[in-house]
């Protein structure tokens, strides 16, 4: 479903911060990003989209990232970026919602119920004529998340979702996620919710795929994790 083939990844002053990168995600696969600060979790979900430029190859169902698939392969991948502030824009967060729906030529009245639908799966229906000026960073967190997931996207790629969360957001978003059929890659540092909704892990060390395999396995590594610079879940007593 995703192909990355010899991914790397460079910012204009000639630094790399993903290098030959190659991995496949499948249908329905959900798999964790992890590494440490600077380990190129964010640059390579940032590639992936054409925002971030890249040789190598990027593949979603069979369609190549090159200029003018570029439209079409951003239908197919909703990013979460690691700042609500990117994504949220419109005078309320029902608006911003149902945004990118309306872009994809939904008529505005079925654009405002499938908003409202992904704002009701999340449990923040309520926020739906709020300002995103107001909100909690959890409640924006929440909103740009649904924002996404009203597309339907082949994949989803989130960025540190559960930042500023609080733990009852931090469940719904688990169960929201571990209900999806969606394929997904999910950068994060929070160990635990990765093991709660990722059956994979790639563990990354500057720039490149250090380690692939069960999060069960991975995560619980101390020596592997501490390689790659990452304190392995239970490490701290």
């Amino acid at each position: 479903m995703l192909k990355l083939e010899h991914l790397t990844a460079a910012y204009p002053d000639g630094t790399k911060p993903v290098q030959d990168v190659s991995l496949c995600v499948e249908d329905g696969q959900r798999v964790a990003l992890i590494g440490a600060n600077g380990a190129g979790k964010t640059s390579l979900i940032l590639s992936l989209v054409g925002v971030l430029p890249a040789d190598g190859a990027v593949t979603v169902d069979g369609l190549t990232l090159c200029p003018e698939n570029l439209p079409a392969l951003r239908r197919k991948i909703g990013v979460v970026f690691q700042d609500p502030d990117d994504q949220l824009f419109m005078p309320t967060v029902l608006e911003d919602v149902a945004f990118g729906l309306e872009n994809q030529g939904l008529p505005a009245e079925r654009a405002r119920q499938k908003a409202q639908a992904a704002l009701d799966a999340l449990n923040i229906g309520a926020l739906a004529g709020r300002t995103p000026l107001k909100l909690s960073g959890g409640e924006k967190r929440m909103a740009a998340l649904a924002t996404v997931l009203a597309l339907e996207p082949t994949l989803l790629a989130l960025d540190e979702p559960t930042a500023f969360l609080d733990p009852r957001a931090r469940r719904t978003l688990i169960h929201c996620l571990n209900g999806l059929d969606t394929a997904m890659l999910i950068a994060t540092h929070d160990l635990a919710f990765a093991a709660q909704v990722c059956p994979r892990a790639v563990l990354l060390r500057e720039g490149r795929v250090f380690a692939d395999g069960p999060c069960r396995e991975l995560l619980y590594d101390p020596a592997l994790m501490e390689a790659c610079g990452v304190e392995a879940i239970g490490a701290d007593g």
